[in-house]
């Protein structure tokens, strides 16, 4: 009912439509008129690892900010703390991600991280691993932000929203693969920060500078830690090191043409990050000063922009803002289609994914999946947090492990590992959710979930550590 309501307050010209019309239009048209030299694993999975360095950072820069509605709610309820939470800590992880893993990721020639983790630990180790990045990279949070767009604009029911824009973002997927990916993320990146671009130029001239700003927002608004407790900014700040384990971080890298695209790539995007998180931010900083309040911060951009745009440059902003959510929605489910058929179906049935078939098979069970995932936790920041605190802990340790042969313990304890520090992590969330105060989850010892979950893997990782190091001091004695 209440996106309902705000499509009443949302108006569309008819050149808006147009624009917007096209846009879809587009996508479909470049999605489907990639072509695969073959039907390979290479060509379908990594495009031929052929990525130069523009299309490399046009694509990941496009496939790792589709959060728009979910940052427009934090900058709305928490102000400049929402950069400093939730932009950051990626920088951190992304910059460790650039000069310690992307060489070494492109240097590997793999297709996925179950791969590396087979190969370092074993099938059952890499399994383990493909199952917790199939519901990492659920594209369900995009999908219900896309489908709320999709329902502002066309006034139709969020079921029929969601599954059309669904179907828009992914039918060319099973043709394409990741070069169709590739090719339809370039023209979602010119888009986003174009409409974004727009919105904020529109907020200088309509209001005047960032004098505006302190003029009408509140103190806690205009801080850095938007009066968050430290512990809860600390579990934002270790979310961050999902770039780490981003297995679409991970696809880019093995898909570029050397080593130092991938090093290189990754570097440039950030700084495209950073310009984007400005945009956004100050989008969401004008949003806030000019509401005061709002039923749904989710909303804020559409509703912002409705305000202040007039036709064509509205269209245009809606566009980039469909283009933001859209590029990391079909890149998340082409991962999470290809790690459930390439590393999980074919891994368990002891087959080779011949013809890619159980990768598309894929691209339809993700989007089932995140279908239900949309309608059972309607909340983008909530999807998030819940996924991020439960998967990343359990991840972290084997991955990166995987990289450093002088930090490698054995299969058994790295398996064990991540079963205790998902399953520690999940228990606390649940217990939370079960126990709430005044709204608000309660965990035990005050702890916030992704704490117990992480400690509890790094304590079976360093004894497995340990008796590794050990018995190569051993048969290395023995040897003398």
């Amino acid at each position: 009912m209440i996106i309902r309501y705000f499509h009443l307050m949302i108006s569309f010209s008819v050149s808006d439509y147009l624009l917007i019309g096209l846009y879809f239009a587009g996508v479909l048209y470049i999605g489907f008129r990639t072509k695969q030299s073959d039907n390979s694993a290479l060509e379908y999975l990594v495009a031929g690892r052929t990525l130069t360095l523009p299309a490399f950072v046009a694509t990941l820069v496009a496939t790792f900010y589709g959060g728009v509605l979910g940052v427009g709610e934090f900058t709305f309820n928490f102000g400049i703390s929402s950069w400093f939470l939730y932009a950051f800590p990626y920088y951190v992880f992304i910059l460790i991600f650039a000069f310690f893993l992307a060489g070494k990721i492109r240097k590997s020639e793999l297709y996925t991280i179950p791969e590396k983790l087979e190969r370092i630990y074993g099938r059952k180790v890499g399994i383990a691993g493909a199952v917790l990045i199939f519901f990492l990279v659920t594209p369900a949070p995009y999908v219900f932000m896309l489908g709320i767009i999709t329902q502002l604009i066309f006034g139709i029911p969020m079921i029929y929203a969601t599954i059309i824009s669904l179907l828009i973002s992914i039918v060319y997927l099973f043709r394409g693969g990741l070069r169709a990916d590739v090719r339809v993320n370039v023209l979602e990146f010119v888009l986003m920060f174009a409409g974004f671009g727009l919105l904020v130029f529109f907020c200088f001239s309509e209001f005047g500078g960032f004098e505006y700003l302190t003029g009408k927002l509140d103190a806690e608004h205009l801080s850095l830690t938007g009066g968050n407790s430290l512990q809860f900014i600390m579990v934002w700040f270790f979310i961050g090191a999902w770039a780490l384990v981003d297995p679409s971080f991970h696809q880019r890298c093995y898909a570029a043409k050397s080593e130092s695209v991938a090093k290189k790539g990754v570097l440039a995007s950030l700084v495209f990050w950073i310009i984007f998180d400005f945009l956004t931010t100050v989008s969401g900083l004008y949003a806030k000063a000019y509401f005061g309040s709002l039923e749904n911060p989710t909303m804020s951009y559409p509703l912002f922009a409705n305000e202040i745009l007039p036709p064509l440059a509205k269209g245009f902003f809606f566009i980039g803002m469909i283009a933001a959510i859209m590029s990391t929605l079909h890149s998340f489910l082409f991962v999470s289609a290809t790690t459930l058929g390439n590393d999980i179906i074919s891994k368990a049935r002891g087959t080779i994914d011949k013809d890619n078939r159980f990768s598309k098979l894929g691209i339809i069970v993700s989007a089932v999946v995140s279908l239900g995932i949309v309608f059972l936790l309607p909340t983008v920041v909530g999807m998030w947090y819940a996924i991020g605190s439960i998967i990343i802990p359990a991840l972290l340790i084997s991955v990166l492990s995987s990289y450093t042969k002088g930090f490698r313990a054995g299969s058994g304890f790295i398996l064990t590992a991540m079963i205790f520090s998902f399953t520690v992590s999940l228990l606390w969330l649940i217990y939370g959710e079960l126990n709430k105060v005044e709204g608000y989850a309660s965990y035990p010892l005050e702890l916030e979930p992704m704490y117990p979950g992480l400690f509890a893997g790094i304590i079976v990782y360093a004894i497995g550590l340990i008796m590794s190091r050990n018995e190569d001091k051993n048969l290395n004695s023995a040897n003398i």
